[in-house]
């Protein structure tokens, strides 16, 4: 098999790093691939620029990760896994105002995701990640003890109803998802532990009262929010991202009114996800 020619650029210590010398839009080989998974968990996020890629090229990068999965709010008609990412001046709404991983409902979400922008503003419409195993391991012992014997509620019907606008019926099961993951998580390749409850998804701990679920919930939130976690992307047109969503959660940014963002993402189907 042909070497790689992979180029790894770290964009901190800790998450997120360019990818230089692969063309996602072709076949990847063997040796390619096996170094760009190595890579994607290594740093969590992989960033890459100058790529072409229309919604069935996107399709086969995310197919050749593995099963691709369906949007409860359903895909982009004809190209199953594809989800449209659009926002312009006419927008009341955006994907990923508040930090999340995505489609954390789902009872098996996405392990990872891949956005290709094809059109960006002159300036902002950045996307912040964030590494969750750093917001695990920064905890307090008892605050870390505590959590790992937690589970928490992760909802959609606020989000795709209440901001959205989504109908049950116009959705992929015809409700709206639910169900209960575990607040610390063991990645299943990795092994190491993860803080597993985002903003837009988690609405409670299970067990736990009204208040005290909101307040250590609250506290999670402001704890994740913390730029000694993060990096940032600044989008180029046809540049990619690919994060694994058992790891890290994202924030996108509306700080570009009124000129227009779009692209296309796809999501890779994972396992429901596991205690520690």
């Amino acid at each position: 098999m042909p070497a790689t020619t992979l180029q790894i650029e770290p964009v901190t210590p800790s998450l997120g790093a360019m990818v230089h010398g692969v063309d996602l839009g072709k076949s990847l080989d063997d040796n390619t691939f096996n170094a760009l998974h190595d890579a994607w968990m290594e740093h969590l996020v992989l960033f890459f620029r100058d790529q072409t890629l229309d919604p069935t090229s996107l399709q086969n990068l995310g197919r050749r990760f593995g099963t691709l999965h369906v949007h409860p709010q359903g895909d982009m008609k004809g190209f199953e896994g594809i989800l449209k990412i659009y926002a312009d001046k006419n927008s009341k709404t955006y994907a990923g105002r508040k930090w999340h991983a995505d489609v954390t409902c789902d009872a098996e979400p996405p392990f990872g995701s891949i956005l290709h922008m094809h059109q960006v503003p002159s300036a902002g419409g950045d996307t912040l990640f964030a590494n969750m195993y750093e917001a695990y391991d920064a905890l307090s012992a008892p605050m870390r003890a505590f959590l790992e014997g937690l589970r928490a509620v992760h909802a959609s019907e606020h989000n795709f109803a209440g901001y959205y606008g989504t109908t049950a019926e116009e959705t992929r099961d015809g409700d709206y998802p639910v169900t209960h993951h575990p607040v610390v998580t063991a990645h299943p390749v990795t092994g190491r532990k993860a803080l597993y409850v985002n903003e837009i998804f988690t609405t409670g701990i299970v067990g736990l009262e009204p208040e005290e679920s909101r307040a250590v919930l609250d506290f999670l939130y402001r704890h994740i929010g913390q730029p000694r976690f993060q990096c940032r992307f600044r989008w180029e047109p046809n540049s990619v991202a690919m994060w694994d969503n058992r790891s890290t959660q994202h924030l996108a940014m509306f700080d570009y009114w009124p000129e227009t963002r779009a692209g296309h993402r796809v999501t890779i189907k994972g396992e429901r996800p596991t205690a520690t």
